[in-house]
């Protein structure tokens, strides 16, 4: 495989921060560069007001991605942002690629992931790069099974 280029936003929560290098890694050992918009501890934001962080932060990182890419632990359906996060990637129509954190066993994903999501695979490199580049919109569990529906995609409102 040739090296590629993709713009991509990362909904995550922070906790997961250094899970976001992991996967960048990863992509980038299978030909891939991945170069990431998102809000990490080491660009934060500092913003208090939430239309401000919607519409003057977010917004333009999520515009500027080509795909978004939601990383998916334990934890990361609770995130009332990475909701946010999805369902304006969905009104922009952006893909949308859940990748499971390595090592998690099929945990809860956001629900906006579950209603707009393109694909979701596990802690693979082809995988990962066929799912953000829409060669794949499979839908597989951590342990590597298909699972048994396939969401679909709704644009827009």
């Amino acid at each position: 495989m040739s090296d590629q280029i993709k713009n991509i936003f990362i909904p995550h929560i922070h906790e997961d921060d250094e899970g976001l290098v992991k996967l960048k890694e990863l992509a980038a050992n299978h030909g891939m560069q991945l170069r990431d918009s998102s809000i990490t501890s080491d660009k934060p934001n500092n913003a208090k007001d939430e239309d401000y962080i919607k519409q003057e932060i977010l917004n333009p990182q999520i515009e500027w991605a080509g795909t978004v890419v939601v990383y998916v632990s334990p934890d990361t359906w609770k995130s009332e942002w990475v909701n946010w996060e999805i369902e304006r990637a969905n009104e922009l129509e952006k893909r949308i690629v859940g990748i499971w954190q390595y090592g998690e066993e099929d945990c809860k994903i956001p629900e906006a992931l579950e209603e707009y999501g393109d694909a979701m695979v596990g802690w693979n490199g082809e995988s990962i790069i066929d799912a953000i580049t829409g060669e794949s919109d499979d839908w597989y569990k951590q342990n590597g099974e298909t699972k048994d529906y396939r969401p679909i995609k709704r644009h827009g409102c």
